[in-house]
């Protein structure tokens, strides 16, 4: 980590140095003419200097964008940060009104399928304004079934409908997950045989599908936790539609901040579901493996990570660490956008966990499944003053691919949702200064002759499992 730290602070040196030629060549002249006794040396020198100070500046800024550190200087102020410990806030782009007469409802994605994403440009663009640009939001295609029914659940049947729609890099969740809020506008009175249109609201689905929290303060004061609940949430949803929109605090909405009538409709819905409690929906809905977006969109290959060895021998630690805040930025990268993000770090040294805001490239494929975990892998250089964040790691632990441990035997133990052994694993290989930047770990290999014995050990619940006989 130090290492390739020092190559990106020497490589933008040398770039930006180059490109402020005048500055060391002012230097120069100033340094030539106070030696000659000039009266004048003075001014190229100041210039130079200043010079200097302007390079150190954008130097900074650029490696700073590039090898995003985080350290304590990086520690929020209780700004914009959600108060409860398992909140997650995701500021998602608004989703268009839609028709007036339109039917907000509930659909599920049967499959889907990335149909287009060519970003064009260099390593970072930045645009002007607050719109979302196409070519860096995935074009999806996707099958839907249709529950189209109105608050009370009466309507036509459910139907299919299958499209092509632009999904927000902070949303593909809940496409992976197969819940999404949609509207469903009328049909032309013209032409009757002609589908409804079906337009997905965006920041809703990831709402539906569990990604953000929620919660909902009554008049009361009390506090009721609505996350990943999507009946209820779909009726709050058709409340604010209706009263032209419901600001959130955070992941919280505030009966106490809304007029009398809304207010009074949230807290029916409380009511209703104090009589008749709806349990939370599960993370995913059946055939996930028919809507697995990660497998075809940029960002970071899974694996079981690279160790630097003078990281390792120095005492380098890997840790983890949570996202509580994600918000969308004008830059974008190809490997997915630039985000404003806040994590809560836990130090290995003992002391109390932190949390830091820092301007983050998330890749795509993680998003895709962050409705899983929010949790991420971060690299701590051997002083515990500076990490960063290991994505290979992180897409291995979330599960963007599947992990396997091959035996000597040759026997293939999946550790697919064990998010434990995994860590288990990627801490022993890291202590060992062990590099396996690939998803499937072969002990078979002789430089794992020494941990044979200790990744089997971890991994005997899965070994168990492939040595017992089918049954009969």
């Amino acid at each position: 980590m130090v290492r390739s730290y020092a190559r990106v602070v020497i490589g933008k040196l040398a770039f930006v140095t180059a490109c402020c030629f005048p500055v060391p060549l002012a230097l120069f002249v100033g340094f030539s003419a106070w030696s000659d006794g000039q009266a004048w040396a003075w001014i190229p020198l100041l210039a130079g200097a200043l010079g200097l100070v302007l390079i150190g500046v954008i130097v900074r800024a650029l490696v700073r964008g590039q090898y995003p550190r985080i350290t304590r200087a990086d520690r929020t102020q209780g700004a914009d940060v959600p108060a409860a410990d398992d909140a997650f806030v995701m500021w998602a782009p608004r989703s268009p009104r839609g028709h007036p007469r339109a039917r907000l409802v509930r659909a599920d994605v049967l499959e889907a399928s990335l149909a287009l994403y060519s970003p064009e440009g260099g390593t970072f663009t930045t645009y002007g304004d607050d719109r979302v640009p196409d070519e860096f939001t995935p074009l999806v295609r996707m099958r839907l079934r249709v529950h189209d029914s109105d608050e009370e659940g009466s309507g036509t049947a459910a139907f299919e409908v299958t499209d092509e729609w632009r999904v927000p890099s902070l949303c593909l969740s809940a496409v992976t997950v197969g819940r999404l809020a949609v509207l469903v506008a009328p049909a032309d009175p013209a032409a009757p045989r002609t589908r409804a249109t079906v337009t997905p609201l965006w920041p809703g689905s990831t709402l539906l599908a569990g990604t953000r929290t929620c919660r909902v303060v009554d008049l009361d004061g009390r506090c009721t936790d609505m996350t990943a609940r999507p009946g209820l949430l779909l009726r709050q949803m058709r409340i604010s539609r209706s009263a032209g929109g419901v600001a959130m605090t955070g992941d919280t909405i505030d009966l106490r901040g809304l007029d009398a009538h809304t207010a009074e409709r949230y807290a029916e819905v409380a009511e209703q579901d104090r009589a008749l409690p709806e349990g939370r929906a599960p993370s995913t809905e059946p055939g996930e493996e028919s809507r697995r977006l990660m497998d075809s969109l940029p960002g970071e290959p899974a694996g079981f990570g690279s160790v630097g060895r003078r990281w390792a021998r120095r005492g380098g630690v890997l840790l983890r660490a949570r996202f509580r805040l994600m918000r969308g930025t004008l830059t974008f990268q190809v490997d997915g956008p630039v985000l404003d993000t806040v994590l809560r770090i836990q130090p290995t040294d003992g002391s109390p966990p932190f949390d830091a805001a820092r301007r983050l490239t998330v890749p795509l494929n993680y998003l895709a499944v962050i409705h899983r975990t929010r949790e991420v892998v971060l690299q701590a250089d051997p002083s515990g003053r500076a990490y960063v964040v290991d994505w290979a790691r992180t897409n291995l632990l979330a599960g963007t691919t599947a992990a396997k441990v091959v035996t000597p035997e040759g026997r293939e133990l999946p550790l697919a949702e064990r998010p434990d052994v995994l860590w288990a694993v990627m801490n022993l290989l890291a202590a060992r200064g062990l590099s396996n930047p690939h998803p499937v770990l072969d002990l078979r290999e002789r430089r794992m002759r020494g941990v044979v014995a200790e990744v089997l050990d971890l991994t005997r619940e899965q070994a168990a499992a492939a040595v017992r006989p089918p049954p009969a």
